[in-house]
């Protein structure tokens, strides 16, 4: 255990039936820190977060901030401090944007949900009713909804999906302000190559449920396994 460490996970495995779909990955998220997680498709990168969440049997260990929690259910790491996201949102289109705040927020203790909608840039779509709001401001409102009470680690499972060019660098540019002003450290799985090497702090590449890179940006971006892999040309 190392108090520098939001989350650290250790010889993490995933099996579905005699398949081995995440073969003993570990991995530490400094606090404050952005960490991308690419690989091809199938390559285990949401099966990961899944079983950091609690939502996947597996077997290793997970620790948040220095306790391990690989015990918990999925809700009772979400009190601690362990939030995530998933690639489709998980909002209610037929709710009010600030009542769906305020509902999630019932149960978390000194919640502020106007801070929140002003964060996520909210306030003018807080009456909406969330099915009538754009697809970028849906994307922000599921997003705020992982926020609640300021968990120490949130996971992110490609939260620029159906995004613009335009309105996924706003939203990287936020998460980094984030990470800065709340001290929320985050773990990023994302398509977008130049978006994850752009905020990423330490970029972990996957390969077949294995760890085949890990360093900054610019070291990873430069390997030749992960060029040839994964990059192509975008590299």
């Amino acid at each position: 255990m190392n108090e520098a460490y939001a989350l650290e996970v250790e010889n993490l495995t995933v099996r579905y039936g005699g398949v081995v779909a995440v073969n003993g990955v570990s991995l530490k998220l400094k606090r404050g820190e952005i960490r991308g997680l690419i690989g091809p498709n199938g390559a285990g990168k949401s099966t990961v977060i899944d079983a950091i969440s609690g939502r996947r049997a597996s077997t290793g260990k997970v620790l948040l901030d220095g306790r391990e929690i690989s015990s918990l259910n999925v809700v009772q790491r979400r009190w601690i401090g362990l939030s995530r996201s998933f690639q489709r949102t998980s909002i209610f289109p037929a709710m009010r944007v600030r009542d769906q705040i305020k509902v999630a927020a019932a149960r978390i203790p000194d919640c502020d949900v106007d801070e929140l909608l002003e964060e996520f840039g909210l306030v003018p779509f807080q009456d909406k009713v969330a099915a009538e709001i754009g697809y970028g401001d849906q994307r922000r409102l599921d997003l705020s909804l992982a926020f609640l009470g300021k968990p120490s680690v949130l996971l992110l499972d490609e939260p620029m999906a159906g995004l613009s060019s335009e309105e996924s660098r706003r939203l990287a540019d936020h998460l980094q302000n984030l990470t800065r002003n709340w001290g929320v450290s985050l773990l990023l799985v994302e398509h977008d190559m130049e978006i994850v090497f752009g905020i990423s702090d330490v970029v972990t590449v996957l390969e077949s449920g294995k760890l085949i890179a890990e360093n900054k940006p610019d070291i990873v971006r430069a390997d030749p396994h992960v060029r040839a892999a994964y990059l192509g040309s975008a590299a």
